[in-house]
């Protein structure tokens, strides 16, 4: 997950896990608190029935509940992405996965207790990164043909070439 600002949000520094968790949770409502300029933080929130959204609670909010919405606290009515990120201008910020994030001409990513997000083997497997979630395939020892054939291409070389074309991190 990256943490995204507007690219002519004159916030230039990273945030702490803990400043990230006040800012979404309405006690930190100014960049100036965080070391910027003093300009009014206007978040930006995504729709409650996105994965990312649950991740964000989990991970950042560590289950607690996100400021309810207000004038400069917003939580979008539906799961979209690029209208979220056009809407950052210089005083917002929102979060997305990396791979929407990384390419972006309007926003700029935002380091996390003074890591930025790098998609390599060593930062994920180190889980120097905060945001960072691994994903697992289970099913059952009996299982369908289809199923085992989709796993064994799940880990060929192929399958693990389309992992990395999608911005996660390959098994080799």
């Amino acid at each position: 997950m990256a943490i995204v600002v507007g690219i002519n949000n004159p916030y230039t520094g990273g945030l702490t896990l803990d400043q990230l968790k006040d800012i979404y949770q309405g006690k930190i409502t100014n960049w100036s608190e965080v070391g910027g300029v003093d300009l009014r933080i206007k978040v930006i929130n995504r729709y409650p029935k996105s994965g990312i959204y649950n991740l964000f609670q989990d991970f950042v909010l560590l289950g607690e509940s996100f400021a309810p919405d207000s004038a400069n606290f917003i939580t979008y009515k539906r799961d979209v992405t690029t209208p979220i990120l056009r809407e950052l201008k210089t005083n917002g910020i929102s979060y997305t996965t990396i791979a929407q994030a990384k390419n972006q001409t309007t926003v700029r990513i935002v380091p996390i207790n003074g890591i930025s997000p790098v998609v390599n083997r060593a930062t994920i497997n180190n889980y120097n990164y905060p945001l960072t979630r691994h994903i697992f395939l289970a099913v059952p020892s009996k299982t369908s043909l289809v199923v085992k054939k989709f796993l064994v291409f799940a880990v060929s070389n192929q399958g693990q070439n389309f992992v990395q074309q999608v911005d996660f991190v390959p098994l080799k």
